[in-house]
């Protein structure tokens, strides 16, 4: 709170800066310069949605702001100084900032447009940072603890979970693109499928008829190959990447994707061998 009372007191934007590591990561200044370049052009706030939630905010004044401005905002209201006071004039935290003062004084430290991305970025990264040392401390605290119901491998599978949680939280390049971007990806789409043997886009299988349902194997599929017991299904994904590596030959690209966790080892490989041996040229 003292960091933003000498912002009060001054009024002066200041350079971000990420704080000693004997507090919780976070940077006041990098944030009260974002909020300050939404409140006096809202449509930043689109450049920006992606990338941070309220929850990302380190002060929780400042996470109320910028609750209140995407609320309005994603209304096409006016999100300004003004307009805001009207819903936060009873916050006790902003009164004690200054009320409606700050949030003046906000849009007077407004930073600029082109660097918007940049410093969300870095407020969403200082989050994870938090939320990583919570999760460590958590870890950490339960491992101390000697809990009957809490035997250590339990420990792990939840620590993972944690972690796992953590990572898929909050992907910055999702987001609005460009007509162009997306004219421009699709036209280098279909560019590859002209260069490739067969017109596909994708990775063959080696499968024609897969191929031409599929359109080959792009990057972020995420297909899922269902079946009943001894149906198949180890053997068809063996072949594909079984192709898949013969296409590009040994030493071209690494090969070592291959998971299942319903065959033990040497099965797959007893698989993969009756291929090598075969088919391989």
């Amino acid at each position: 709170m003292n960091e933003i009372s000498n912002f009060a007191n001054t009024g002066m934007p200041a350079v971000p800066e990420v704080q000693a590591a004997e507090t919780m990561p976070h940077s006041i200044e990098a944030e009260q310069q974002l909020l300050g370049a939404i409140l006096t052009n809202n449509e930043i706030y689109d450049r920006v949605a992606s990338i941070i939630k309220s929850q990302h905010f380190y002060e929780p004044v400042h996470a109320r702001i910028f609750e209140v401005a995407a609320a309005r905002i994603t209304k096409n209201n006016l999100a300004s100084p003004v307009t805001l006071d009207a819903f936060l004039s009873d916050d006790v935290g902003l009164r004690e900032l200054g009320g409606s003062a700050y949030l003046t004084r906000l849009a007077g430290a407004a930073i600029a447009g082109f660097a918007v991305r940049d410093y969300a970025q870095l407020i969403y990264d200082l989050a994870m940072r938090r939320e990583l040392i919570r999760v460590g401390d958590d870890i950490s605290a339960r491992a101390r603890r000697a809990d009957v119901d809490q035997d250590p491998k339990k420990q792990i599978v939840e620590a993972e979970q944690s972690l796992y949680a953590l990572a898929e939280e909050g992907q910055s390049d999702s987001g609005f693109k460009s007509f162009l971007s997306a004219v421009t990806g699709a036209v280098n789409m279909a560019n590859l499928a002209y260069q490739r043997d067969g017109g596909l886009a994708g990775i063959s299988t080696g499968l024609i008829d897969l191929d031409k349902k599929m359109g080959g194997l792009h990057p972020s599929d995420l297909i899922i190959l269902a079946g009943r017991p001894s149906m198949g299904k180890t053997s068809l994904a063996t072949n594909v990447a079984f192709n898949i590596a013969k296409a590009y030959r040994r030493g071209m690209k690494p090969f070592d994707w291959l998971f299942n966790g319903n065959f033990p080892a040497k099965t797959i490989f007893v698989t993969f061998d009756a291929n090598f041996t075969t088919n391989f040229d």
